[in-house]
């Protein structure tokens, strides 16, 4: 039987075009494996190249390495997703990415009026928060963090 094909930290890299030291680091973060081989190099399975583009591609979302290393814990023995299991992990990220958007798009919005603190310290602001009852739900931008809600924009002179 054929042994199977063995690539090298340097052939990733390459294949991936990621750094040598971005390859250490996933395998420290336990999202990628190698073994040694007799000569102590570091060698890889070529479905490593598989994981490591789901990997960026998750990353360029803004998917947190731990959740990477959640979805990726979450397969049976821990083996690299297949084109079912991309899907299933694409679509989980894709909900969190429209939740983030928005998130964003709100911000973006209010914005320049308004950081939503309750501070009541701009001249003209168009949040009204009389005597500061917005204290009451917390600290920070309070309003901006609600996901759905919106500022009702008033003219507070």
């Amino acid at each position: 039987m054929a042994k199977e094909r063995e690539l090298s930290v340097g052939d990733v890299a390459k294949r991936c075009g990621v750094k040598v030291s971005t390859l250490h680091f996933y395998e420290d973060k336990a999202l990628i494996y190698s073994w040694r081989n007799a000569g102590n190099q570091r060698r890889y399975h070529p479905e490593v190249l598989r994981r490591i583009a789901i990997i960026k591609a998750a990353q360029k979302l803004g998917v947190s390495l731990d959740s990477i290393k959640q979805a990726f814990a979450a397969l049976p023995n821990n083996r690299t997703p297949t084109k079912n299991d991309w899907q299933n992990l694409s679509n989980q990220w894709q909900q969190d990415l429209n939740q983030r958007i928005n998130y964003l798009t709100n911000l973006r919005d209010l914005l320049t009026g308004c950081i939503g603190c309750g501070c009541l310290s701009l001249n003209h602001c168009p949040m009204y928060n009389p005597e500061d009852i917005l204290a009451e739900q917390g600290s920070g931008a309070v309003i901006l963090d609600k996901n759905d809600d919106r500022v009702i924009m008033r003219d507070n002179k």
